[in-house]
């Protein structure tokens, strides 16, 4: 139980100051003053600040992706990428600082993420594709490019945390209630069905 904890604070402190100070500003010291632990429990803990931003990293990764992990070509599409999108924008909404942490990462090229993007991350885009694909062949939903679906996904959801600052002068918000998330999310889910020609199945 001790380990858990302290690991849950280590990186949830690490995910502030990454997210505020990027992988070269931000410090091992910093960390672990936030999250109340002596930096030898830091070290002890994640190995290293490499290993820590990681972490960080492919743990934000299993967070949005971890609704699809389980889908077949049973499964119902509309019900499937519905869920999919209000998951995300839940995530996005209770781990902004996480979202922008990834964002940051792929703005400069990726030099910590390039294996795991073009291995084990390209290998579940892959897999969730063949599932879209045989939704489409089965007539569920329109032959779109399955790829380029996810990146859909992944962006529009994404937006409200990586462009908060963008979406609130806008808008002319302080801050997004659970109305405007909602209103956001259904707006999403309806365009984006509507783009695949994916129908619920109660209209089939």
């Amino acid at each position: 139980m001790t380990r858990e904890r302290n690991e849950r604070a280590i990186l949830a402190a690490a995910e502030r100051v990454f997210a505020r100070h990027g992988y070269r500003g931000a410090s091992l010291q910093d960390i672990a003053e936030q999250a109340g632990l002596p930096k030898s429990n830091v070290l002890y803990y994640m190995g290293s600040k490499r290993g820590l931003y990681v972490r960080l990293l492919e743990r934000m990764m299993e967070r949005w992706n971890a609704l699809l992990d389980d889908i077949s070509v049973e499964d119902d599409p509309a019900e499937v990428l519905e869920a999919f999108i209000r998951s995300k924008m839940q995530l996005s909404r209770r781990h902004p600082e996480g979202s922008r942490l990834f964002a940051a990462e792929i703005l400069g090229g990726a030099p910590f993420l390039q294996e795991y993007l073009s291995g084990g991350l390209r290998d579940w885009v892959q897999a969730r594709a063949r599932v879209f694909e045989q939704w489409a062949e089965r007539g569920l939903m329109d032959p779109v490019d399955p790829v380029w679906l996810i990146f859909l996904i992944w962006s529009a959801t994404q937006h409200y945390a990586d462009f908060e600052t963008q979406v609130l002068g806008i808008t002319g918000k302080e801050e997004l209630s659970d109305a405007d998330v909602e209103q956001i999310t259904a707006f999403l889910t309806r365009v984006i069905l509507k783009g695949c020609g994916v129908r619920p199945r109660e209209a089939r």
